[in-house]
């Protein structure tokens, strides 16, 4: 049984209050993580142990694994040491990121203080021209940006901004965020229309979190280099940049096959498709391209209708990480990543928060409920990265990996669970998530309270 317990804080609920300047299409505003509690005997336990024990065990395995000396290296100035794949500072940052959405919850000055210490570690790491990569500054400092299609840099920086982002909003400190900025206006300086270079990053991310960047400090320059990103999007930069013939070039990989304009189906690496379509309805939420809107709403009907797992999984395989043809969805033979899902629940949301529509919502929940929660163990200390809905006993939970980013990206979508849980329209309070506890927000002008148990 659900129960619904409205309380109106202030005397009445008045007609017309004006949208936020920040993507006027949006039809929803999604209410902050930081004004939900969650206390249901569900999530609560597992956001429990999401903060107590995986959030610490990822960062003793992001320093077990190198991850962190590579970046204590980069700013001693060392030229060798590097561990790892090129992209180990991502895992950082979104271990980053989810331990400062617990210090929104949850102040907590131990936690405080060991990020305060990663942090002036990134700063030392820093060059003096803003760029920050342990890889390139320790390793190879010559090959900086010369392999976007596979070298993981953009993709690399869309996670320290969005970390930054989520620190800057928890502490109301800008050490982190200064990072963000220095790094961001580098990038800035190189990508971009002529005279700048042309180029976007192989795996994308960096859209979705340069708008984070732009709606935090208001500068509109990050706002227009996601745009840039997104809309270059399938002029095969690629083949150029690998000296392809145009001939041999299937970009469907990279989802760069074809303008962005032209996507008819989800295609390619699953979680650099959804993460690609989640900047991309961030963008058009902004200019309202009714170009994007239609591609959009193409690909999510080809996701949801013909390559969506019941668990709210994508991407059926192992070969590409992604996708085949349509409705190849295998049980054994699944490789629906934990990423993938994520990811998706992260697109699904902001199109529910563009549309109001449940359709959407519901693709959130079944991802989080099922895909996400069976990314780590009930004990918070292991990992599923693959996720097969058949095993014939072979198949289990791992401490680690040597690609890691599975782990921290299930840690910070759990840390800010309750921020998909509400929406707020002009008139209205909506609610996504079915979860036992409490919102606060403000809706037409007024505060108003919701109280769920169920």
């Amino acid at each position: 049984m659900k129960t619904l317990t409205l309380w109106v804080l202030l005397p009445a609920l008045a007609a017309g209050a004006s949208a936020a300047s920040i993507g006027p299409l949006l039809k929803l505003r999604a209410v902050p993580f930081t004004d939900v509690q969650v206390n249901d005997a569900f999530w609560k336990p597992r956001l429990e142990t999401n903060r107590q024990v995986s959030i610490p065990v990822n960062f003793d395995n992001l320093e077990k694994a190198g991850n962190l000396e590579n970046l204590r290296l980069a700013a001693r100035g060392a030229r060798s040491g590097f561990r790892g794949p090129v992209f180990m500072d991502s895992d950082v940052y979104k271990a980053l990121e989810a331990a400062a959405y617990t210090l929104a919850t949850h102040p907590d000055p131990a936690l405080e203080k060991k990020l305060d210490e990663i942090i002036a570690i990134l700063a030392a790491a820093q060059q003096p021209d803003g760029y920050l990569n342990s890889y390139f500054v320790v390793k190879e400092p010559d090959k900086r940006w010369t392999n976007l299609r596979d070298w993981h840099e953009l993709y690399c920086a869309g996670h320290l901004f969005e970390a930054a982002v989520a620190h800057f909003q928890a502490t109301g400190r800008r050490n982190f965020l200064d990072v963000a900025i220095k790094l961001a206006d580098h990038i800035d300086r190189v990508f971009g229309p002529p005279p700048k270079r042309l180029g976007y990053p192989g795996h994308p991310e960096i859209e979705l979190a340069l708008i984070k960047l732009w709606r935090v400090t208001g500068e509109r320059r990050y706002f227009e280099l996601a745009r840039f990103f997104v809309e270059n999007r399938g002029r095969k930069y690629f083949a150029e940049e690998h000296k392809t013939p145009s001939d041999r070039y299937d970009g469907s990989y990279w989802q760069d096959d074809v303008p962005i304009y032209e996507h008819r189906n989800i295609k390619g690496h699953a979680v650099r498709a959804a993460y690609l379509m989640s900047g991309t309805t961030d963008v058009a939420a902004e200019t309202g391209d009714a170009r994007l809107l239609r591609m959009l709403q193409r690909v999510w009907r080809n996701t949801s209708e013909r390559n969506l797992y019941l668990t709210g999984g994508i991407g059926p395989s192992a070969h590409n990480e992604g996708f085949t043809v349509d409705y190849d969805l295998p049980n054994l033979t699944a490789y629906q990543e934990t990423c993938a899902t994520i990811a998706l629940a992260q697109w699904a949301h902001r199109l529910a928060l563009l549309y109001g529509d449940a359709r959407y919502a519901d693709v959130l929940e079944r991802g989080l409920y099922n895909g996400v929660l069976a990314g780590v163990s009930l004990d918070g200390t292991r990992f599923f990265y693959v996720n097969p809905l058949e095993s014939r006993g072979n198949h289990h939970r791992s401490p680690w990996f040597g690609c890691a980013c599975c782990p921290p990206n299930v840690a910070r979508t759990l840390a800010m669970l309750g921020g998909y849980a509400y929406a707020v329209s002009d008139e209205a309070l909506w609610v996504n998530l079915f979860v036992q506890g409490a919102v606060k927000a403000k809706v037409a002008g007024q505060t108003v309270r919701l109280d769920v148990t169920t």
